[in-house]
């Protein structure tokens, strides 16, 4: 049997993997059996049918319908989008930078995210409407990336050079971050730390998944067309510049879409680490290391860990409702030290 399946259009061809469609095929009955259980269950615990029959607006006891889609879907919407989007961010940037242990919590991103909406709280809160908290994060990942490509530039970006200085960068926006911590009113410090650990607790459909949808929608796809750019850069520079791509552009354009995927998804979901370092190395043990593979595969198992993540902070410790960031910290946390482990020779 061949590995691949040809599609050819009129204006297009490719080529798709039969081991990336059956693993995406796996992954997404998996997903689905996940979210049906995730929204039948909680401090009011909804039978199968009853769920079914209100997911399409039938449920027997209007009660159970307004739990479930004005409470528990939008959450369980927004847990997949926001994993998928940090996931994916993640695998380009690994990708890009070369490095296994690269992503955007690490190199920088979420940081600048996370410092960007903490200035919002801290200024801005008490005169603006809380809609403009997502614009305050995106705006701190897209400014805190700019300040760490521009001091990564000599002749051009070098991996290495924007790894090193994007860690660094990262502990100086986390002890700002701390510092207006310090000094903000009570309230505000414990909105802002609720934001830093990662929660998507209260989500709706109008405040949280309609703004993350766009971005998520239209840079995904994006991502997906940039996957050949990925691998080329995986390649090292002289070698990709040698088959006749412009390396430093496509850097741009990819890191570009990743700060926007990382950004947005920082923006709704608050600070949530490590989904971006896992869900890409899961992905290339699945699929092996082709991004026109990983990418989609990744996206599934960044949005399937964190609906697990919130699906058992949810529901374990009733009545208490732990953040989804904790979760992926403690499976993250060893994880990241496994890595450290298996490269440490190179």
């Amino acid at each position: 049997m061949k590995k691949f399946i040809t599609v050819r259009g009129p204006f297009y061809s490719f080529l798709m993997s039969r081991k990336v469609l059956a693993v995406s095929t796996l992954l997404f009955f998996v997903m689905l059996a996940v979210i049906v259980l995730s929204v039948g269950m909680g401090s009011v615990r909804i039978g199968v049918m009853d769920t079914i029959s209100a997911l399409f607006g039938q449920a027997k006891d209007s009660s159970h319908q307004v739990i479930i889609v004005n409470l528990r879907l939008p959450r369980i919407v927004v847990a997949m989008l926001v994993g998928a989007a940090l996931a994916v961010s993640g695998a380009i940037l690994q990708g890009m930078i070369r490095n296994p242990l690269a992503s955007p919590d690490i190199i920088g991103i979420s940081g600048g995210a996370t410092l960007g909406a903490v200035i919002y709280f801290y200024f801005f809160a008490e005169t603006t409407s809380i809609h403009m908290l997502p614009i305050g994060a995106v705006l701190g990942a897209f400014i805190s990336t700019f300040v760490i490509y521009l001091m990564a530039w000599k002749k051009g970006v070098s991996p290495l050079k924007l790894v090193l200085i994007g860690i660094g960068m990262n502990a100086a926006f986390t002890s700002i971050t701390y510092m207006l911590l310090i000094s903000a009113p009570f309230v505000l410090a414990q909105k802002s730390l609720t934001f830093m650990t990662g929660s998507i607790y209260g989500t709706s459909w109008q405040n949280d998944v309609l703004p993350l949808l766009p971005w998520v929608l239209i840079l995904m796809p994006a991502a997906m067309l940039h996957a050949r750019h990925v691998n080329v850069q995986e390649l090292g520079d002289d070698v990709a510049a040698g088959v006749g791509s412009s390396v430093q552009k496509h850097r741009l354009v990819l890191l570009i879409l990743a700060v926007g995927l990382a950004g947005a998804a920082v923006a709704i979901g608050g600070a949530i680490a490590f989904i971006g370092l896992m869900a890409p190395h899961i992905a290339r043990r699945l699929v092996g290391p082709a991004f026109g593979g990983v990418l989609p595969v990744s996206a599934l198992i960044g949005a399937l860990l964190l609906l697990l993540a919130d699906f058992v902070g949810r529901t374990m410790f009733i009545p208490l409702d732990i953040p989804a960031g904790v979760f992926t910290a403690i499976i993250g946390a060893p994880f990241f030290v496994y890595l450290l482990y298996r490269h440490r020779k190179s």
